[in-house]
C-alpha cells in the first residue's frame, strides 16, 4: 500500500481534516525522517540510513517515531516520544487542556481525535518540531535501556 492508496481509504467524512494533519506533520517534522506506510498506517520514521539498528522489536523495520491512522471512531495520532518522555506528555496534556473543547483521549503513545473539527493542528505541528532524529534516537535509546 502506498501512502496516497491510504488515504484515499479514508472515509470521506475524514479525509480532509487527516489530509491537515498529514500537512502539518510534512510541514513541521525535522529533517531526516521518512514518510511511509508502516504497520498498516501512514508513519514518520528515522530510516535505516540513518539508524541502521531500526527498530528492536523488529530491526528489519526503521525506527517509526510518528504514525497516523483513520480508525473506526477517530483519527489516531501516535507519537513514541509522548511514550517516552513523561516531561513532553505532561506539557502536551497541559497545552491540550487551554484549547480542548473536550478531554483528551489517549494510551500510552496515541491520542484519539473523535471529533474532527476539534483537532488542535497548531498544536500537534508545535509537538512534531520538538523532537528532531538526534534527539529522538538519544530519548529511545536511553529509555528502552531503563
Amino acid at each position: 500500500m502506498t501512502v496516497q492508496e491510504y488515504i484515499d481509504s479514508i472515509p470521506k467524512d475524514r479525509v480532509v481534516y487527516f489530509q491537515k494533519l498529514r500537512k502539518v506533520i510534512i510541514e513541521n517534522i525535522p529533517k531526516g525522517f521518512k514518510e511511509v506506510i508502516n504497520y498498516g498506517m501512514i508513519g514518520y520514521v528515522v530510516p535505516h540510513s540513518i539508524y541502521p539498528a531500526g527498530y528492536h522489536c523488529s530491526p528489519k523495520d526503521p525506527l517509526p517515531f510518528i504514525n497516523i491512522a483513520s480508525q473506526k471512531n477517530s483519527i489516531t495520532f501516535y507519537h513514541l516520544g509522548l511514550y517516552s518522555s513523561q516531561e513532553l506528555l505532561n506539557w502536551f496534556v497541559t497545552e491540550y487542556g487551554k484549547i480542548a473543547k473536550h478531554k483528551i483521549d489517549k494510551g500510552k503513545s496515541c491520542i484519539r481525535f473523535k471529533y474532527f473539527d476539534e483537532i488542535p493542528y497548531d498544536l500537534i505541528g508545535e509537538l512534531v518540531r520538538k523532537i528532531n532524529v538526534k534527539e529522538w534516537i538519544n530519548l529511545y535509546e536511553n529509555t528502552r535501556k531503563k
